[in-house]
């Protein structure tokens, strides 16, 4: 079947901890003046999650790596006056290293009232944040194909992304805990594998039709069609606390839909392997993050992160240069011999440990750390 080349366009949602200077905790219940204040700056681009204590943007659409950026950069400054001018300050990581999730308020709006409730326990400790691209990718059949294919490359995405290493005050070995946290909800996960959108509506249509979901917006795989949006939406990143991490990791995911479509235009594809393979490279990543290997399902071999890397730069190169993104392609790299936020928030807990603090006062240094992290380069 030949498609129409998707317009590729892409945007950035993320979500972000408020928390107190002082203290370093999450605000459980922030002013009304700074939400009005949030909506008069931003408008739109602006919205409230499941917690009172997080904040959530989107950026528009853009046909550009650098309008991305700068939109994203712009949100970013943007958010930063606005909780300082309101005496707070706010972090982007998936986890908070210390604060405790039964402590939390959620948001007095229907639909997550709904979800705590029908969760229960589950869904009440979901106190973690993570980033969702959208690219578009217009025709809903080729949004299926395309969802199939790239899976297999979710875990490199995640991997690069990781910032959530700390739980209720503990180190807990890995550089992803969100991922474990969001886990025990249902209907997340790898997603299936479809061999047409209509199969993929059927589905869907059996969960709406017994009362189950309201419509696939309740659907949380690590990747899916929105439901908002013609673009295929990739969930499975934890939020980078950087910036420019953020924007190369988009850029992979974009380059890759490039190249898949690319691969379809001369009759070739990539190839798809069962989920259960997938998954034990996801579990390598959320648990190592970038510092360890992936399976090469190709050569049946463990291959170092970083190698895994190169080539998927060499592989990619061709679409980011069509796309005119190559130097945030080749950004990723800065990932790598940087390490992601996962490891500096560690590396900057285990050096007050050394110094002498004690385990709570590593844990704010963490949380100072990523304030300015946050803010850096933006």
């Amino acid at each position: 079947m030949t498609y129409a080349a998707p317009s590729l366009t892409i945007g950035i949602e993320e979500e972000y901890l408020l928390v107190d200077p002082q203290s370093r905790n999450l605000i459980a219940e922030p002013t009304p003046e700074l939400w009005e204040d949030a909506e008069r700056r931003l408008g739109g681009s602006v919205m409230r999650e499941m917690l009172r204590a997080q904040l959530e943007v989107a950026t528009t659409p853009h046909s550009s790596m650098v309008g991305l950026a700068n939109d994203l950069k712009h949100l970013r400054r943007t958010v930063a006056d606005l909780t300082r001018d309101h005496g707070a300050a706010y972090i982007a990581a998936s986890t908070h290293p210390f604060a405790l999730w039964w402590e939390q308020r959620h948001t007095e709006h229907d639909r997550y009232q709904m979800l705590a409730s029908d969760l229960a326990v589950v869904g009440q400790r979901i106190v973690i944040c993570g980033m969702h691209v959208h690219v578009a990718v217009e025709d809903p059949e080729l949004r299926i194909d395309l969802m199939n294919q790239v899976s297999y490359f979710l875990p490199h995405l995640l991997a690069l992304s990781t910032s959530s290493p700390f739980w209720g005050g503990r180190n807990t070995g890995l550089k992803s805990y969100r991922m474990n946290v969001f886990r025990t909800m249902p209907r997340t996960g790898l997603p299936e594998q479809f061999s047409s959108w209509a199969e993929y509506q059927r589905h869907v249509e059996v969960l709406v039709g017994a009362g189950l979901i309201e419509d696939g917006s309740k659907i949380w795989w690590d990747i899916r069609p929105s439901t908002k949006y013609p673009t295929l939406e990739m969930r499975v990143s934890d939020i980078c606390t950087r910036a420019e991490d953020a924007i190369a990791i988009a850029t992979v995911y974009r380059c890759l839909l490039h190249m898949l479509f690319r691969l379809r235009t001369q009759n070739q594809r990539w190839r798809q392997y069962a989920g259960m393979l997938v998954a034990e490279n996801m579990w390598r990543a959320q648990r190592f993050g970038t510092g360890s290997s992936l399976m090469d399902y190709g050569i049946s071999r463990l291959v170092p992160f970083h190698e895994l890397v190169e080539e998927m730069i060499d592989v990619l190169r061709p679409d980011a240069e069509e796309l005119d993104c190559v130097q945030e392609l080749e950004s990723v790299q800065t990932i790598i011999d940087r390490g992601t936020s996962a490891d500096r928030q560690i590396a900057t807990f285990e050096m007050a440990l050394a110094e002498g603090a004690s385990n709570e006062e590593a844990l704010k240094s963490v949380v100072d750390q990523l304030i300015i992290d946050t803010v850096t380069g933006v």
